[in-house]
């Protein structure tokens, strides 16, 4: 974006060329979208193919750790590229993401089991932790204020076409060819998102020249995210145990070494829902808990508990990502008028009230219709509260502060889908030991969705300070 553009807005002179397809940022919006509907692809080609997964490979005890694995090895990818991309450049994390999360995938497609599988996708995951960061620091140093919630939108719109086609093409592959094209078959879109991004990057300014952090204080933040990470694993494997010894001890370690590790890496306060920015990354957490501590069991709830084909039960992740989509163009269009606390309290309940109505679908006598409508509604939730807490971190954070900034909000995120995946996984595996039907542990892992999401509900107040309209919020800063 020529920088005159720039100048103008926060003089609060008018501006010309604002979109985000004039000729100054064309190449970034298209390069972002490509990247981001590369993620959607994979994220529900591989949701909706894991039922068949582990019905070849076997271990349903691990299905969980394919999502919680990822997840966490994303959150210590989030933390190291956001160090890379606080000393500048934005090119470094993302190749380097870019590339693990090839490996990653290469792996993935050929594993001969499912513990190889996870492994493949813990370094996917690790690759993929600079995507998003990277995201989103490109959209507040290259766009003014009043086009980055419209580019939110835009991204979230970069999930329409793998929502329409990816669950039910990875489907029909799954079954007619094979599971393992489902990850092999990404990585040519691999490399066309790095030939068409990386150039758009390279042309996007710096952050303000600032005192470069330490090496020390570097190597904290990654030590933080692994000892969260690795904490975050030894509860999970704890719960996933469900015994006195050695599972419950190995959860208290997991939570006593977790935490510290949690505090150090959010700003300060997160932890007890400080408000504004730390009550905003902490909410985040909880509402991406809440979501996906379902979502990543709406297919073996429909492929292994009602025994449909998996391209039909790809559906109901097609329309929820539709509603997604929708909602977020909505939020983005009032959220400057009313303020992004209402949206995400609204989110909350309406996710809430959509995991209540799934759940009805374990029962045989339920038409499996109502479980694409139910997760078309988790979706229209999603999309009104998930961007305005990007908006709130964007709007509070300092500008040289913004990669760390965004990477804890993406940190806390992430933290959220695994310990949610991993929990419901560990409901799943502990009804699977004790020779329970499948019903009973999908209905564990729904009513633990369900527990965090009024936690995180009844947070919401704590955005009331942050509430203020979010133009306001960024041209005050």
């Amino acid at each position: 974006m020529p920088d005159g553009a720039v100048e103008a807005l926060d003089s609060g002179r008018p501006t010309a060329h604002v979109g985000l397809f004039e000729p100054g940022r064309r190449s970034l919006t298209l390069g972002l979208v490509l990247t981001v509907t590369l993620v959607a692809f994979e994220s529900l080609a591989v949701a909706t193919a894991m039922p068949i997964v582990a019905r070849e490979l076997g271990g349903i005890e691990l299905y969980g750790w394919v999502f919680s694995l990822f997840f966490l090895g994303d959150l210590v990818g989030i933390v190291s590229m956001g160090l890379l991309i606080d000393r500048g450049g934005l090119i470094r994390p993302f190749a380097l993401g870019l590339g693990l999360f090839a490996i990653g995938l290469l792996i993935g497609g050929t594993a001969p089991s499912m513990a190889v599988l996870i492994g493949g996708r813990l370094l996917q995951g690790f690759g993929a932790g600079g995507i998003a960061p990277v995201a989103y620091v490109a959209i507040a140093r290259a766009l003014p204020a009043d086009l980055r919630p419209r580019m939110l939108a835009v991204l979230s719109t970069a999930w329409v076409v793998p929502g329409v086609i990816g669950p039910a093409l990875s489907g029909v592959i799954a079954e007619h060819l094979s599971w393992r094209v489902v990850f092999l078959g990404l990585l040519p879109l691999v490399a066309i998102a790095a030939v068409l991004t990386i150039p758009a990057l390279s042309r996007v300014a710096p952050a303000p020249a600032t005192e470069a952090p330490t090496s020390a204080s570097e190597r904290r933040r990654l030590v933080g995210a692994i000892v969260l990470a690795v904490g975050a694993g030894l509860l999970l494997v704890g719960l996933t145990n469900a015994t006195l010894f050695p599972g419950l001890v190995l959860a208290l370690i997991g939570v006593v070494i977790g935490l510290p590790a949690y505090r150090a890496l959010t700003p300060a306060g997160t932890l007890s829902a400080r408000r504004g920015l730390p009550a905003a990354t902490l909410i985040r957490g909880l509402l991406t808990f809440a979501f996906f501590s379902v979502d990543a069991y709406v297919p073996l709830l429909l492929i292994g508990w009602r025994g449909i084909d998996a391209s039909t039960a790809g559906i109901a992740l097609t329309v929820a990502t539709l509603t997604w989509t929708g909602a977020a163009w909505v939020q983005a269009r009032y959220v400057v008028r009313l303020g992004a606390g209402r949206f995400v309290t609204a989110g909350f309940c309406v996710v809430l009230v959509a995991v209540g109505i799934l759940a009805l679908v374990l029962s045989p006598a339920v038409p499996i219709v109502v479980a694409s409508v139910a997760w078309g509604i988790a979706g229209i939730g999603m999309g009104l509260g998930y961007a305005p807490l990007t908006l709130i971190v964007l709007a509070e954070a300092p500008p040289d502060g913004q990669g760390m900034a965004t990477a804890a909000l993406q940190l806390s995120d992430v933290l959220g889908t695994a310990l949610g995946t991993g929990t419901g996984g560990a409901a799943i595996a502990f009804a699977a030991g004790a020779g329970q039907p499948a019903w009973v542990g999908l209905a564990g892992a729904f009513a633990i969705g369900t527990a965090v999401g009024f936690v995180g509900l009844g947070l919401t107040g704590r955005l009331r300070s942050a509430s203020v309209p979010i133009r306001t919020a960024l041209e005050a800063r």
